[in-house]
């Protein structure tokens, strides 16, 4: 079982995982620009983005689990860059 971070502000949520990851799934382009990016890690957004992951995970025969972080101010996250697909 891999465990990530999942960070939550009051009005949404993003898991952090390893960018390098993203490609190894081959999923890094089906990512949207909802998901932010620092450094090596993305920050995919709760809705559609994590479940992308999740999902190509479990067909990868890997199990997440998440640590879970909760702010009640705005998540510093939304200050990163957004994410573009690929790059």
């Amino acid at each position: 079982m891999e465990k990530f971070d999942f960070y939550a502000d009051p009005s949404h949520g993003w898991a952090k995982v390893p960018r390098k990851l993203l490609k190894e799934l081959n999923i890094d382009k089906k990512i949207t620009s909802y998901s932010y990016v620092k450094g090596a890690h993305v920050y995919l957004e709760e809705d559609l983005d994590l479940q992308i992951f999740c999902n190509a995970m479990k067909e990868a025969g890997n199990e997440v689990a998440f640590t879970e972080h909760h702010t009640n101010s705005p998540s510093r996250i939304r200050s990163y860059n957004r994410y573009q697909g690929g790059k």
